[in-house]
């Protein structure tokens, strides 16, 4: 199944183990890191076991993404972890380079995501989990369409410590409804 796909100003190619240094900086970023459980990877090893299971292009359970404009400037990261077939689920996370926060390309990553999930992958559902002070990422979720389902204490280990989290999701019917 090809991985790679485009919107509007962003083209979205699979995640290889040539991406993986462009990762492990935007990862090392104090305001990437801030609300990310991955924290700051302590070398390009790390980052590389993180994101093992997204290089693996035969792996169907994770998908990881290099988020690239239409120049090839190195926008940022994005994934889907795919829960077992029957539920027709998957959790999915971004994250950009700070010198593109506020142009929108969080929006248009998360919604080209979503279109992924719900009409090429046929799901039914897909989640996202965000830590309640990230009020940047908050917006871009509930933008996107996804609502708000409940809230888990303290279960982000992030380095300030630990964190609430937000649940979020959206259904294909939903997601239907927002696009028309």
């Amino acid at each position: 199944m090809a991985r790679t796909f485009q919107s509007e100003r962003l083209t979205f190619y699979s995640l290889k183990e040539e991406d993986i240094p462009l990762i492990y900086a935007l990862h090392s970023i104090a305001e990437v890191a801030e609300f990310n459980t991955i924290g700051i990877p302590e070398t390009i090893e790390t980052t590389r076991r993180i994101f093992a299971q997204k290089l693996d292009l035969h792996n169907q359970n994770h998908m990881g993404w290099v988020i690239r404009d239409h120049h090839q400037n190195f926008i940022g990261e994005m994934g889907l972890i795919l829960a077992p077939a029957r539920f027709k689920k998957a959790e999915i996370s971004y994250s950009i380079h700070p010198i593109h926060w506020g142009k929108g390309y969080a929006t248009e990553a998360l919604n080209s995501g979503l279109h992924h999930a719900f009409m090429r992958l046929h799901l039914h559902r897909v989640e996202a989990g965000v830590a309640i002070e990230n009020h940047k990422s908050i917006r871009v979720l509930e933008k996107a369409g996804l609502r708000r389902e409940g809230q888990h204490r303290k279960i982000l280990p992030l380095i300030t410590g630990w964190s609430d989290n937000y649940t979020y999701a959206i259904l294909s019917t939903d997601y239907k409804q927002v696009k028309q």
